[in-house]
């Protein structure tokens, strides 16, 4: 008996289980890599969280950014009054293109790219704003799948005749103590329960 105590001692003594740690050589250990990926989700997820989370708009940035709203319906509608005076008093309007046929080739290069510019860094920044807005979604995105889960439960629960199933899923705790709704029927312990929880 001392040999074989002996031999279990070295094999998984001192807390140690030579086995498992011999097979985790040669592949890897399920449960602590879906750990170590758990952990790398919520540490990615808080620093999008911390990165992108914080919305801290002044009364100044949100001047500009309604600023910013302005120049594109300044031009197109600029644009259809152009229309609308070239109708209705021609001789001025024909003043007018005759001056800015008068501007020349090289400010039209500057009015380009700086209106190039404008509508580009435009571009980019609703781009980012809305790439803040699909992290904030994805951040929210484990909550939802619970709180689907608990209904899926609830709802298998409620279809199953079963009054052990129609208990369990009842006794699943959730942030919306939707197992309240479950009908007792005839079930004298479910409702005692029920009216016990009231």
């Amino acid at each position: 008996m001392g040999l074989i105590s002996q031999l279990f001692g070295l094999v998984f003594g001192e807390g140690r289980n030579a086995i498992v740690e011999t097979a985790e050589v040669f592949r890897v250990n399920a449960e602590a890599d879906a750990e170590r990926r758990a952990n790398l989700q919520g540490q990615a997820l808080t620093q999008f969280a911390a990165e992108f989370g914080a919305n801290r708009r002044s009364w100044f940035d949100r001047l500009i950014d309604g600023l910013n709203r302005v120049p594109r319906p300044a031009m197109a509608l600029g644009t259809l009054a152009l229309f609308a005076a070239a109708m209705v008093d021609p001789v001025w309007f024909a003043a007018r293109m005759t001056g800015i046929a008068l501007v020349p080739e090289p400010l039209w290069w500057l009015l380009g790219a700086i209106v190039s510019f404008y509508f580009g860094a435009r571009h980019q920044a609703k781009g980012q704003e809305f790439r803040r807005e699909i992290a904030a979604t994805m951040a929210a995105a484990p909550q939802v799948a619970a709180r689907v889960g608990e209904i899926e439960r609830l709802r298998a629960a409620i279809a199953a005749p079963d009054p052990v199933a129609l208990r369990a899923a009842a006794a699943e705790p959730g942030p919306d103590r939707a197992a309240e709704l479950v009908e007792a029927g005839d079930n004298a312990a479910l409702a005692d329960w029920s009216r016990g929880r009231a």
